[in-house]
């Protein structure tokens, strides 16, 4: 079989597992796409915008372990970049594919379209380093296939995005066969002599505390370790919470989870249990001023170990090279056998920890909606196959109260933070895992950021549940530092779906504004088959989690620091 630069690059994706690519067309892009459309193994998927595009890739590298975005010179990809920053935040394999100028106008003192009006067309793939792990430009077919191998290679084994810049005329010349790709998702193994001086000094510091807990991060996942995870729990017996966007990366139903860690904003008695334990085994944690509320609630120095997600710092201590599976499943081998380190889960529970607190439930049908019922709503129709995206804002805290079975998912964008990314990112997710009960949790102003991909939703039929909270405006930043910049032009946003049906689409749009409308919707929604189904949720403008109003006074404060003198 011969090949051509598209043909290669459509083959290694579908190698590397890849079943879809995300694309929006544009001239310099065409033939490329053309390329890629020939293998059958690797299915094109059209995003109504550049931006979207980039975060549906990220939304499938969540369910599918990597993603593709493909678009045109500078006009899209500088816009995709924006979600390839957020791949990298998130530690997301996504392969950002932009097609560029002819070869041969490289250095040639032209002006061209799509450019900003200048002869170096290089600003994009330099931009581009800064926000991926590599980055290359290929004008020629000769070196095309090692290039494009360098950046699969790296963006799997660093799970970070990488990009790969292609003339317009390379896309279909003819070049040489791909290799085997184990060459390319080959993963190097931890130094083993590290490994075991890091074991032995993690195991060391266990074993000269009392009290310890452990804590998970979102970089859990990245790392491959959460079934290490749960067997260092298993071994230790100690308490585990989950930092706010790990949620999910641990089993909920497990003996020893105790809930979410995240200051004020904790689950009821987590914050307590980690103030009395007299150390932390931090496992791939990011701290960040989201993640600590304000640095409030940081846990750091010589009572934290750090184990991310190839390098251990334990007191003066740093051990790189290692994954931090091994060395999870090291340290709980060493103490299979002994006695529990679970002083911290004797103390979860006698002081009440895990005793449910639930609030009597409005019977009355024509009741007002309020924010506590939309959360009681969600929760009723989470199943073991259930995956909740919650856009940044307080979807957070919603979701965050929301109680899993094993098996569940919540994908969260916590570290990027970038409004309105869940939408695409959900039809990312969706489009890869069809079969399971794929449910959105957003707001209004969230929503009219990227509302176009529910029309590709539909294009699709897939069955994406939309919970939208429509509170007039973005309550997030109100609780953060409120202005009139916060209100938003109010949409009919049940009527939207309507128009993204046109003539051949199957999504519903329904609105709520009582208790009895909203079950009644959730009924057609889980009944309803071939398309999204949007719920429109009004609520007034101040019904709001107290987590979010406790978190965002604290992130307002750090934000609000004078200037060092």
């Amino acid at each position: 079989m011969s090949y051509t630069v598209g043909t290669y690059l459509a083959e290694r994706f579908a190698q590397i597992g890849l079943k879809h690519h995300f694309a929006v067309a544009g001239d310099y892009n065409l033939v490329l796409l053309d390329q890629l459309l020939k293998n059958k193994d690797c299915e094109q998927v059209c995003c109504s915008n550049e931006l979207n595009c980039g975060f549906s890739a990220e939304g499938y590298a969540r369910a599918n372990g990597a993603g593709a975005a493909v678009v045109t010179f500078s006009v899209g990809a500088l816009s995709a970049l924006n979600a390839i920053g957020g791949a990298y935040a998130e530690n997301l394999p996504v392969i950002l594919v932009s097609a560029a100028p002819n070869s041969n106008d490289h250095g040639s003192g032209h002006i061209l379209h799509h450019t900003i009006g200048t002869t170096d067309y290089g600003y994009q793939l330099r931009i581009a380093k800064e926000l991926t792990c590599a980055a290359v430009s290929i004008i020629s077919a000769e070196d095309a296939p090692e290039k494009i191998d360098h950046v699969i290679r790296t963006a799997l084994r660093e799970k970070k995005p990488a990009y790969i810049e292609i003339a317009c005329n390379v896309s279909a010349q003819p070049c040489r066969a791909p290799g085997p790709i184990s060459a390319v998702i080959g993963e190097p193994a931890s130094d083993s002599q590290t490994l075991d001086a890091a074991i032995k000094a993690v195991s060391a510091f266990i074993e000269s505390k009392a009290k310890p807990a452990i804590l998970i991060g979102s970089k859990l996942r990245a790392a491959g370790a959460e079934d290490a995870a749960i067997r260092l729990a298993d071994a230790l017996g100690s308490v585990v919470a989950t930092m706010g966007a790990a949620k999910s990366f641990f089993p909920e139903d497990h003996a020893n989870y105790i809930g979410t860690f995240w200051g004020s904003a904790s689950s009821p008695k987590v914050s307590d249990i980690f103030n009395w334990a007299d150390s932390v085994i931090a496992v791939g944690c990011i701290f960040n001023d989201y993640s600590t509320e304000g640095w409030t609630a940081w846990p750091k120095g010589a009572t934290v170990v750090t184990a991310d997600k190839e390098v251990t710092k334990v007191g003066d201590q740093t051990f790189t090279g290692i994954h931090l599976r091994d060395l999870l499943d090291g340290v709980a081998k060493h103490f299979a056998g002994k006695a529990k380190k679970d002083a911290t889960m004797v103390e979860y529970r006698r002081v009440g920890g895990g005793e449910t607190e639930t609030a009597p439930e409005t019977t009355k049908k024509d009741g007002k909606l309020t924010r506590e019922h939309i959360q009681r709503a969600l929760q009723s129709i989470v199943t073991p196959d259930t995956t909740i995206f919650g856009e940044t804002g307080d979807s957070w805290f919603n979701v965050a109260r929301t109680k899993l079975p094993r098996g569940a998912r919540v994908e969260y964008e916590m570290q990027w933070g970038h409004i309105g990314w869940s939408v695409p990112a959900m039809f990312g997710y969706a489009v890869a895992a069809p079969q399971r009960r794929n449910i959105l949790m957003v707001g209004d102003g969230s929503f009219q950021f990227t509302a176009q991909e529910v029309g590709q939703m539909t294009r699709r039929k897939l069955p994406v549940i939309i919970f939208l909270i429509n509170n007039a405006g973005y309550t997030i930043e109100v609780e953060i530092h409120d202005g009139p910049y916060n209100n938003i032009k109010n949409w009919n946003y049940a009527a939207v779906v309507e128009g993204f049906n046109a003539q051949d689409g199957n999504g519903k749009g329904l609105r709520a504004t009582t208790i009895g409308e909203l079950d009644e919707a959730v009924r057609v929604a889980l009944d309803h088959k071939g398309g999204p189904v949007l719920i429109e949720c009004v609520i007034p403008r101040d019904d709001c989690t107290s987590e979010l109003i406790s978190w965002g006074r604290h992130v307002a404060t750090a934000n609000g620091r004078p200037p060092a003198k």
